[in-house]
């Protein structure tokens, strides 16, 4: 039974990277039409309606308890609130390709903050293998002429989803003891449109309803806001609560590699010899960092 739990973790999280990944495409074409804090405020209103639909009909959302609203609050500031911000506001200005290696860097971080705030010891092999990750997410990029064109403006906003990313995942890690994913991301996405709606009627509405979408728009925003801000948060909430920050972070180095596979696929983009083995140092990264030692010696 908890061998089947742990491969339900590990589908989980593997899935929620395939729909981040694939965000990164879908919001480059809802910025067609609408620019940053329109696409998140549509993005996360679409989500909410999404999820607080299925929770009321399958009466799986749990009650929050008194002394937890600080921490829900907190990490729907973290994230989507601050996280959307940097990440969308980012993507406006810099490439895909650049986008994701930047958000792939979050996994360096967690573990050290997870090792600050909850004194949980990391072993080595983890941090070894996010390394190895990183490195292999670099090869991936040197093809790709990433800096070229690229505002420093996006990159600054990009460092800002990077800092939300681990203050939500310390946040999940903080109460998914005692709620499910379901409970969790609902309330997450539902407190962030609450405080994205005040910045979206000031700056944003008067432009909003001018402006008549297409369909790839309207079918991207759908995409974005089932996939991406739903069903991945979901899974990689539910990843968080079996394996743990470190183990589940770490997959977000995988985000570029399912970027250069969609790309090839989709797209047409070539797979070249160097990304190949960049795709081929994440992956050993990625099995070094799960894999499980007996030896003590491997903790710090």
């Amino acid at each position: 039974m908890q061998n089947n739990k742990s491969i339900l973790a590990y589908l989980s999280v593997i899935f929620a990277m395939v729909f981040w990944s694939m965000s990164f495409v879908w919001i480059k074409i809802v910025f067609e039409s609408y620019s940053p804090i329109t696409a998140t405020v549509l993005r996360l209103i679409l989500s909410s309606i999404m999820i607080l639909s299925f929770g009321l009909i399958s009466r799986k959302i749990q009650k929050i308890h008194k002394e937890d609203y600080k921490w829900i609050v907190l990490l729907a500031f973290f994230e989507p609130f601050l996280y959307f911000i940097g990440e969308t506001g980012g993507m406006f200005y810099v490439s895909s390709t650049l986008g994701a290696v930047i958000i792939s860097t979050i996994p360096m971080f967690c573990p050290v903050a997870e090792y600050i705030f909850f004194k949980e010891k990391v072993k080595a092999n983890i941090y070894i293998g996010i390394f190895l990750s990183i490195i292999g997410v670099c090869v991936i990029s040197m093809s790709n002429n990433i800096l070229e064109g690229n505002s420093f403006k996006g990159i600054a906003l990009l460092v800002l989803a990077i800092f939300s990313g681990v203050g939500q995942t310390l946040m999940i890690r903080k109460i998914s003891a005692r709620y499910n994913a379901l409970t969790i991301v609902a309330m997450q996405n539902s407190i962030g449109t609450l405080l994205f709606l005040p910045i979206f009627f000031i700056f944003e509405f008067d432009k909003f309803i001018t402006i008549t979408p297409t369909r790839e728009v309207i079918e991207a925003l759908i995409y974005l806001s089932f996939f991406a801000s739903t069903l991945a948060f979901i899974l990689y909430t539910y990843s968080i609560g079996k394996l743990g920050i470190s183990k589940s972070v770490v997959f977000c180095n995988v985000i570029p590699v399912f970027t250069a596979i969609f790309a090839y696929f989709i797209l047409g983009e070539e797979i070249t010899l160097t990304k190949f083995i960049g795709i081929g140092i994440v992956i050993f990264g990625l099995f070094l960092s799960q894999k499980k030692f007996k030896r003590k010696s491997l903790k710090f």
